[in-house]
């Protein structure tokens, strides 16, 4: 594949992989040799917001990004449904394809629910989490949340998205913390995959979602104990407008064997916005 010229090859230098799933192809990064970490993106992130984890652990491990269909430069099914509990479908077929063992996978906003979902059915293959303002339980009755679900995912937010983008052009910029500034020639590959209206959909139920599978992320969350025990290293921006104190007393309470790495300032997304403290707890 002849990546699209808005992708900067120079910070995004990896080779294009596809794997092939019933409603299109879902791009992904396979870079480096050994133990495999495997990178699980949010909305409207892609593989690209690891560039920097996969450029330095490549040299030691297996660095395995996907972008899940409708992000990135995967396929955009304008007649999917782009339900979480069938992305949690896909990463699970895609993940058995590869025949992985000892995996330790770092998780980020939606990438939480999707990894937790297969941790969940395969414990026994998964060596280490690395959690960056992540969750995987229903936050229904949470007024955060909710208001959130109901203005980028109601009426409002599917027309500010479909005619603006709102998602990639406005929330991923307003999500970084206030230690730095998201650069311009950075939130470009974070609003380009959707540039086309047809491409936008799934940035649009991502947060419908947050709400509307409750009754999903339930099924995952009363099962909790089969995951509680693996180790866990928890980098948290302090700075997060989604998930904030609350959610991180959750993860702390829960995993019996973690650390805590606070990152002040920092916002929504630490592997984009301090890459450097999710490679050190990766080195350890």
């Amino acid at each position: 594949m002849t990546k699209p010229d808005w992708v900067n090859k120079e910070e995004y230098p990896f080779d294009s992989h596809f794997f092939e799933t019933p409603v299109g192809n879902m791009h992904y990064i396979d870079e480096g040799e050994g133990e495999p970490i495997v990178l699980m993106h949010g909305n409207p992130g892609w593989s690209f917001e690891y560039r920097e984890i996969i450029k330095e652990m490549s040299k030691t491990h297996r660095c395995i990004a996907p972008d899940y269909i409708g992000f990135g430069l995967s396929d955009k099914p304008a007649d999917w449904d782009y339900l979480p509990k069938n992305y949690a479908l896909q990463i699970e077929a895609f993940l058995e394809s590869l025949d992985l063992e000892n995996i330790t996978f770092v998780i980020n906003d939606w990438g939480g629910p999707f990894a937790m979902a297969y941790a969940i059915k395969n414990p026994e293959k998964i060596k280490k989490l690395v959690v960056c303002n992540t969750w995987f339980w229903s936050v229904k009755g949470n007024k955060n949340f909710e208001n959130f679900s109901g203005m980028a995912g109601g009426k409002i937010g599917k027309f500010l998205t479909h005619n603006f983008n709102l998602i990639g052009k406005v929330l991923s910029k307003q999500a970084y913390g206030p230690k730095k500034k998201m650069p311009e020639w950075v939130r470009k590959h974070y609003y380009m995959p959707h540039v086309e209206r047809s491409a936008r959909k799934g940035t649009w139920v991502f947060p419908r979602e947050i709400i509307g599978s409750s009754d999903w992320l339930d099924t995952l969350w009363a099962q909790r104990d089969k995951v509680k025990h693996i180790p866990t290293a928890i980098v948290w921006g302090d700075s997060d407008i989604a998930f904030q104190e609350g959610e991180l007393k959750v993860w702390t309470e829960l995993m019996e064997n973690h650390s805590l790495t606070i990152l002040e300032q920092i916002g929504h997304y630490p592997p984009e916005e301090a890459p450097e403290e999710v490679i050190k707890e990766l080195k350890k």
